[in-house]
């Protein structure tokens, strides 16, 4: 092959071929950014923000991600998924709580949209549970105490019993302090806030804290001056408390004691069964005043 180079006006012939210069290599999700870091694992080329720390170097995120799914899942002594973090379920239920509180301060109307009576439920039965991110307007304290409430049990149940079975816990406490309400109390009681989920998951805590081996004495007592208070203070509906108590203890309890190797299972089997009770005390309980 004649290879022949200009040099100062001159030929110069070698022997070698010239190598042509190659393009600096991309980022295959990002392929407008040059990426001269390779992943470790697959050896692809990966920019900054699809670079990850690994053990030995740097692997992509395409590659942590697989490997994520197939290691093994860690489950807590109830059988939770073991997550870093924060408790992302109980900070949106905050938030939920403090949008629509702000929403009841400065939209007309609002709370009524919302809360929840027995005569409202039956024909409108999503108010058994918005009615769980109300709260009094008349006085902060509610909030604040659900609230705080909420944030301290959640920091424990969440990571102990997963997302998916906190979650779970949340909603039908809510709607058991609703069901309650209207098997017990006055049919034109209106009702809001988050008490029954929070006595939901005092409740919880009870059972889960004894199944790892902790004191469960000063929930005990929480729930009991509580209870106290919501029969001697007017305006604190008892009945929502209540529900709540009796859904978060049921839920608690069949989720720290379900077998080993059924954990899982009863991750959704028991959920779903309370809420089929609920859903059969509520057609039943209409039923019977004839409004079915």
């Amino acid at each position: 092959m004649d290879n022949r180079r200009p040099v100062e006006g001159r030929t110069i012939t070698t022997d070698q071929p010239i190598s042509q210069p190659q393009a600096p290599p991309v980022c295959p999700r990002h392929p407008d950014r040059v990426a001269y870091v390779r992943c470790q694992r697959c050896g692809r080329p990966a920019c900054p923000e699809c670079q990850r720390p690994a053990a030995v170097g740097i692997q992509c995120v395409d590659c942590v991600r697989d490997a994520a799914k197939s290691a093994p899942r860690t489950t807590t002594a109830v059988g939770g998924r073991v997550r870093r973090g924060r408790p992302t379920v109980t900070f949106t239920l905050i938030g939920i709580c403090a949008v629509m509180f702000a929403l009841q301060l400065t939209v007309p109307g609002w709370t009524g949209r919302f809360m929840y009576a027995p005569v409202l439920g039956v024909h409108e039965p999503w108010r058994f549970l918005t009615a769980a991110f109300l709260h009094s307007t008349g006085f902060f304290g509610h909030i604040i105490f659900n609230m705080w409430a909420l944030y301290v049990t959640g920091q424990f149940l969440e990571p102990v019993l997963g997302r998916a079975r906190f979650t779970a816990l949340c909603v039908l406490s809510a709607l058991g302090g609703s069901v309650a309400v209207l098997l017990l109390a006055s049919p034109a009681q209106a009702v809001v806030g988050a008490s029954g989920m929070v006595f939901g998951l005092f409740g919880a805590m009870v059972p889960v804290l004894r199944r790892l081996g902790g004191s469960a004495a000063q929930i005990i007592g929480l729930i009991a001056i509580n209870g106290v208070i919501g029969f001697l203070v007017p305006g604190i509906s008892w009945q929502g408390h209540l529900g709540g108590l009796v859904v978060g203890l049921a839920l608690g309890y069949g989720f720290a004691h379900a077998p080993r190797e059924r954990q899982k299972l009863f991750g959704w089997l028991l959920p779903a069964a309370v809420a089929l009770v609920l859903v059969v005390a509520v057609v039943a309980k209409y039923a019977a005043v004839g409004v079915l």
